[in-house]
């Protein structure tokens, strides 16, 4: 049986050492409360409150000020840079202010919006962490005295700026990103274009009560920045340190968590809708943009909101990217009607932006708001109501007419309607660099919902340039949408670059081109992910006609893929696992139930790194093997890669799945001639002779699994079989029936969630009475998942070892179950 099986690796790789992860955690370090003997020396009642609240004088000072344009004070929430699991412990259940109970979870009354006193940085005073001397980046240095004068206490200081000083402090925030960014890597393009925006929003609004929903958030670096963590802004992406997107419990300023797409609308729709009901004042705002638009999400959220008439703010930052990343190889345009519709920021087509802008200022002005609500009520009052109707639509057609006809190019019109006609009151487009422009329409718009002269959601349409500010971003063809550390240094002429291994989605796309010169039906797909994916690749050989980025809209990617199937194409749809939990019912009804070759291919598979908990493929395995009839297999190196994808283009009666790791090929294999492998049939990489004890994997831990394997033996004298299952459906039930008659102990290992490959191990055991123990000894089965926790972003190894599937922990694992089944070892040899 076993000879059968047999199919010999390579010798693994050395072992690498590598140190316990251990999460420190920030000691805090309560206030003592503080006791008012008497208000006559604080300048309001409000500002009495903060004091007794343990807040900041400074903070409740610059709070008491009445702002502009005779704007009411609201309460305030004091900054908080962390929010840990004890954060409500302690923390007082009835609201101070109105005597609601708080909900369990909440820091702000959902009554009257008070802060929760007791809750960390609010009503007490946090300790920071302590920063080391502030960490310097590859950038020259530059004098930031306004953002210096911010320090960690949040956005409270940008409210009583200037126009003028916003502008420098725009400069400063995009040098501290720029320079941040060049220690830690991640996304840069996204964020250094909407740096105005972010001051602009933080000056208008009374962050963080009123909720600023970032999409997706890989642009909110600068909104990090001014929000209490410039402190820690050199720890991005890093273990331990601050998220490349927002978070909820890293900061009370980042409202809603992010990191998927076209979540920003129906989430600020949700945090003001609540406000409504709960007769709370305040303004909830979503930034999308980037690609985000084009998620169908984002319609349905704005479709609700103008149903609802909800006074939410959705500002578009159109940066002429409605695909990540626009413009590859050899397509001329971004992907998608709606970049016709939005039109790009090329300088004819912004021609005429500073005039649009003088038009948005008066379009929100409240004189112009309060002649549309007199005409309104006057049309209403005289006319019958069909041509009452038809009137309170005259502004909104003369408006486009205004903007479209007299400055063509400036990207309005048409456009506008488009947003009209689902509820919005469109504004713009207006220059997203313009500070003074900025703060006038935010200005405005803020203030005709508080005066009630605007009763419907506001739609502003802003036109930036992503990479603004940094000549290398804007020349490149990506803008630089994200970068490696150190990207801005030169390398050194007499430097010689490391040789790398080709990164596994190289692998799969090159063997993709070549199934694609063997069969002409072969396309493929991506959700505006081509770079990413490795769909970029395929379309520089085919060109458009056999390459379809659809956008970010996995949901539509899936069916549209289901439809190709249908007439008669081989399409693979190639999405990272994490984005494919978008179209999941579109997989099951659209695919599966009809039995269509879609070949789905998950990059991203396991954990991944520095993008964190957002972007790990943590469960494909668990929701594709409860879909009957689909086939799923995940490849152990770049080998199995090839001859996986090779595979799944002859197999044309069922959906399949390939998933594979975020990471670079061994380097160790010579790259073979893809070969079929049949379906449900797995391997064996190293034979054991004792029969005591079997690992399984399936994907990327096999090479882990081997070196467990080896120190096993060479320490304890435990010679261990080690098989790749290489298929979790159709599950090879011979290999598994061998392995739990043959062996005391089975140990299944696989980098997903409960519920995946270990689920379908244990239920064929189950079925074969292997576990049952009549007439014969039961198996010992142990399986190794990822735990039932988040794990943060980190190193890939790190994240392993904090998830305890490393060779070590392999073999903890198996040295436990031996001595539970009473299987002795010798010995360990002292190194």
């Amino acid at each position: 049986m076993s000879s059968l099986l047999m199919e010999q690796v390579p010798p693994s790789v050395a072992v690498r050492e590598f140190s316990k992860w251990s999460h420190s955690v920030v000691p805090t370090v309560p206030s003592k409360r503080i006791a008012v003997a008497s208000t006559e020396s604080s300048s309001s009642p409000k500002m009495a409150t903060c004091i007794a609240l343990g807040i900041p004088a400074g903070l409740a000072a610059a709070h008491s000020r009445r702002r502009r344009n005779g704007r009411k004070n609201l309460p305030l929430a004091a900054t908080q840079t962390t929010v840990t699991n004890d954060t409500f412990k302690g923390a007082a259940k009835v609201c101070p202010e109105c005597g609601n109970v708080f909900m369990e979870d909440s820091l702000f009354c959902r009554k009257c919006g008070a802060p929760r006193p007791g809750t960390l940085g609010v009503g007490q005073k946090q300790a920071s962490p302590k920063a080391e001397e502030p960490k310097r980046g590859h950038f020259p240095p530059k004098a930031t005295p306004l953002l210096d004068s911010l320090g960690d206490e949040g956005t409270q200081g940008i409210r009583s700026m200037t126009v003028p000083e916003l502008k420098q402090l725009s400069e400063e925030v995009r040098w501290q990103v720029l320079d941040a960014v060049s220690v830690t890597g991640g996304h840069l393009g996204a964020g250094l274009g909407v740096v105005e925006l972010t001051v602009a929003l933080h000056h208008v609004y009374d962050t963080p009560r009123d909720e600023i929903c970032w999409d997706v958030a890989h642009q909110c670096q600068p909104h990090k920045v001014l929000t209490g963590r410039r402190s820690r802004i050199y720890t991005l992406r890093q273990g331990g340190g601050l998220s490349g997107f927002a978070k909820r419990k890293e900061s009370v300023y980042d409202a809603f968590g992010a990191g998927h797409s076209s979540t920003s609308i129906s989430a600020a729709v949700g945090f003001q809708t609540a406000k409504d009901r709960l007769k709370r004042s305040g303004h909830s705002i979503a930034v999308i943009g980037d690609g985000a638009i084009t998620g169908g999400m984002a319609w349905e959220a704005m479709n609700h909101a103008g149903g609802l008439g909800s006074k939410v703010v959705v500002i578009l930052n159109d940066n002429g990217q409605v695909s990540l990343p626009t413009f590859y190889n050899q397509v001329k345009q971004p992907v998608g009607a709606l970049s016709e519709t939005l039109a790009g920021t090329s300088t004819a087509e912004t021609r005429g932006l500073d005039i649009q802008g003088n038009i948005a200022k008066m379009e929100t002005s409240q004189a112009f708001q309060n002649a549309r609500q007199f005409a309104k009520s006057a049309t209403k009052s005289l006319l019958p109501d069909q041509l009452s109707k038809a009137a309170a639509k005259l502004d909104e057609y003369t408006r486009d007419f205004v903007k479209t006809v007299p400055f063509r190019g400036s990207g309005s019109g048409s456009r506008g309607e488009l947003f009209e006609q689902l509820g919005f009151y469109y504004v713009g487009p207006i220059d997203g660099h313009d500070m003074d422009t900025l703060v006038q329409v935010l200005e405005n718009i803020r203030q005709d919902h508080e005066d009630g002269l605007l009763q419907k959601p506001v739609f502003l349409h802003i036109k930036t340039k992503k990479g603004y500010g940094y000549e290398p971003a804007q020349k490149a063809s990506d803008k630089l949408h994200a970068v490696q550390p150190k990207f801005n240094v030169p390398k050194t002429p007499d430097e010689v670059p490391k040789k790398k291994q080709p990164p596994l989605t190289k692998v799969f796309a090159d063997q993709l081109v070549r199934e694609g010169q063997r069969d002409e039906k072969v396309v493929a797909i991506t959700a505006a992910m081509p770079g990413g994916t490795g769909i970029g690749i395929f379309e520089k050989t085919f060109g458009p006609e056999r390459t379809f980025d659809v956008g970010i809209a996995e949901q539509h990617a899936v069916t549209f893929a289901a439809g190709l199937a249908a007439g008669g194409l081989k399409p693979f749809c190639a999405i990272y696992s994490t984005f494919l939990q978008r179209a999941y019912d579109q997989l099951v009804h659209d695919v599966a139930l009809q039995k269509l070759p879609v070949r789905f291919v998950l990059d991203r598979a396991g954990l991944v790194g520095a993008d964190g908990a957002t972007h790990c493929g943590a469960f494909d395995l668990s929701y594709l093997s409860c879909i009957p009839e689909m086939m799923v297999c995940a490849s152990a190196d770049e080998a199995e890669l090839i001859h996986m994808v090779h595979t799944l283009a002859q197999i044309d009666d069922a959906p399949t799945a390939l998933r594979f790791p975020r990471g670079s090929a061994f380097g160790d294999l010579e790259m073979p001639e893809p070969r079929f492998l049949e379906p449900g049939k797995g391997r064996i990489a190293r034979e054991g002779r004792d029969g005591t004890l079997a690992i399984l994997s399936i994907g990327g831990r096999l090479r882990e699994s081997l070196k467990a394997a080896e120190e096993l033996e060479e320490k304890y004298g435990i010679s261990a079989t080690v098989a790749d299952a290489r298929w979790v459906k159709p599950l090879d039930k011979k290999l598994v029936g061998w392995l739990a008659a043959d062996h005391r102990a089975v140990i299944t290992i696989e980098e997903n969630a409960i519920g995946g490959f270990a689920a379908q191990v244990q239920q064929v055991l189950l079925d074969e009475g292997y576990l049952d123990g009549l007439g014969k000894t039961p198996i010992a089965l142990r399986s190794m998942v990822l735990p039932d926790r988040w794990i943060d972003h980190n190193t890939p190894e790190l994240q392993y070892d904090d998830a305890k599937l490393n060779a070590q922990h392999i073999i903890d694992k198996a040295l436990a179950v031996l001595d539970r089944v009473g299987v002795k070892v010798k010995t360990p040899v002292r190194g």
